[in-house]
């Protein structure tokens, strides 16, 4: 059975997706949270996500400004598992929504699914993929598949007003654990005075996230941390047959750090996606691997944060001026985090570089400019660009084929770029074997220093990110 056959089944047979109820707890350890889903009567999902205690934590929050912070955190959890079996009609039954508000989710929701519609064969429109009818209603008792009930912890009147804490001239940073959020936490400590840092932030810690805190002079203790599960029903229907496939990641990270600037009293939350985020994956589509870290996502964003949750929360991509080849450039300049960093999400569970995949490929190409050779194949174990099971992928991130690959890439020209600057510098006379046949581009003397002109930043972020790029140059 095709995959569209399988949609267009599923649609007949499970006609609505229910999101039935949200609730959260402040309990000894910290803030627990539980949605809850309905698909038909038999299936039931209730993914859970909890935010340890910390002493620069306020957990005492008004219920109205919990209530609209974890009800949108639903909102985008819930993509991931209407996406199993696409039911024609999303019912929202713990909260109201406008007609601008729907038009955001129906947006998120389709750009955000546009590798998942791609790579599974599906033939759908913004129209015709889902209709989303909000009830409008009190929040129903909620189901679930405990007996205990989740009580809300905060009856205090509700303020629009954002708490302010001591950190209110500081920054909550998420950190991923590769080259990006690396660069973001090292300038930004840089730029603050007083002995103050950028406070971390970290959902589901692994290995390159704690090393990479760790090697930046931090402790769990100085993190932020959310911890986010997949309820196990949803692996069941995949294993069963139902579709999968890519969701926003990043557009689901946007509306948890609104949590967890709430909850610390930091108000600005630099991200680390850089302008290469807006080419599309699929040339000449809308499809786009990293829709939900490009700039068209960053302002919609910021502009329903602001009309429908608080104007108090300041979201934006601290890295969107620079290009991939101008964060390479800066990260390696910081040693003591190349042992311990890690882009490559075959190899995320073991913490390493699996040295097969293309977003492998990719941070060895990135970086090759401005690392020797033989420091890189300390890094990835290898020299990735002398290995011949490559070429597809080096293929496709230099153009030379339909689509770049579906990971978090820079553009094709910084690739080729990045390439042609390798060559030059270490690679004059016998190359690897992925650039035996290569023809390097020309590359403007610019292409290191210029800044990108569409960006959220402040006049004075600009100009440190400025200053960076000037010493790294010279």
């Amino acid at each position: 059975m095709s995959n569209q056959t399988k949609y267009d089944a599923f649609r007949q047979t499970y006609p609505e997706f229910v999101y039935e109820c949200y609730q959260y707890d402040v309990q000894s350890d910290g803030l627990h949270i539980v949605f809850t889903f309905r698909i038909g009567d038999s299936i039931l999902f209730t993914p859970t996500a909890f935010v340890p205690k910390r002493p620069f934590l306020n957990f005492d929050q008004p219920k109205e400004t919990m209530d609209t912070l974890v009800f949108n955190m639903g909102m985008i959890e819930l993509i991931s598992y209407w996406k199993c079996l696409c039911p024609p009609k999303v019912v929202v039954k713990c909260g109201s929504l406008s007609d601008s508000q729907i038009d955001f989710w129906k947006k998120i929701y389709f750009n955000g699914l546009g590798e998942f519609f791609y790579i599974n064969g599906i033939h759908a429109t913004i129209e015709d993929f889902l209709e989303i009818d909000c009830l409008n209603v009190l929040m129903p008792e909620c189901l679930s598949e405990n007996t205990q009930t989740i009580k809300h912890s905060s009856n205090q009147a509700f303020t629009k007003a954002f708490k302010h804490s001591s950190n209110q001239a500081n920054y909550l940073v998420p950190i991923g654990g590769g080259k990006d959020s690396v660069v973001t936490l090292e300038l930004l400590s840089d730029y603050l005075a007083g002995g103050k840092r950028p406070v971390p932030l970290i959902m589901n810690p692994r290995g390159a996230t704690i090393g990479c805190i760790e090697a930046a002079g931090y402790s769990m203790e100085d993190v932020l941390v959310i911890h986010r599960s997949i309820h196990p029903r949803l692996l069941e229907l995949n294993s069963q047959g139902c579709l999968n496939g890519h969701t926003p990641f990043s557009a689901m990270l946007a509306f948890y750090t609104l949590l967890a600037s709430q909850l610390s009293g930091i108000p600005n939350i630099a991200l680390s996606n850089e302008s290469s985020a807006n080419e599309a994956t699929v040339a000449e589509s809308g499809v786009n691997h990293q829709y939900s870290k490009s700039l068209e996502f960053e302002n919609d964003f910021r502009s329903y944060v602001a009309e429908h949750v608080s104007p108090q929360y300041n979201y934006f991509s601290f890295l969107r001026p620079l290009s991939e080849l101008q964060i390479a450039m800066l990260f390696s300049r910081y040693g003591k985090y190349h042992p311990v960093f890690r882009s490559c999400n075959a190899g995320s569970k073991e913490d390493i570089w699996c040295g097969r995949c293309a977003k492998c490929l990719f941070a060895y190409i990135i970086l090759s400019p401005f690392i020797p050779p033989q420091q890189l194949d300390t890094i990835f174990g290898k020299n990735m660009l002398d290995d011949p099971a490559m070429l597809q992928f080096f293929n496709e991130l230099t153009g030379h084929a339909e689509t770049k690959p579906f990971e978090c890439v820079g553009t094709i020209d910084e690739v080729n770029t990045a390439l042609s600057m390798a060559v030059e510098r270490w690679y004059p006379n016998h190359r690897p074997v992925l650039l035996e046949g290569y023809t390097p581009v020309a590359t403007q003397s610019t292409v290191l220093t210029t800044l990108q002109p569409r960006h959220n930043l402040s006049p004075a972020l600009v100009n440190l990110i400025q200053q960076h790029v000037q010493a790294a140059t010279t």
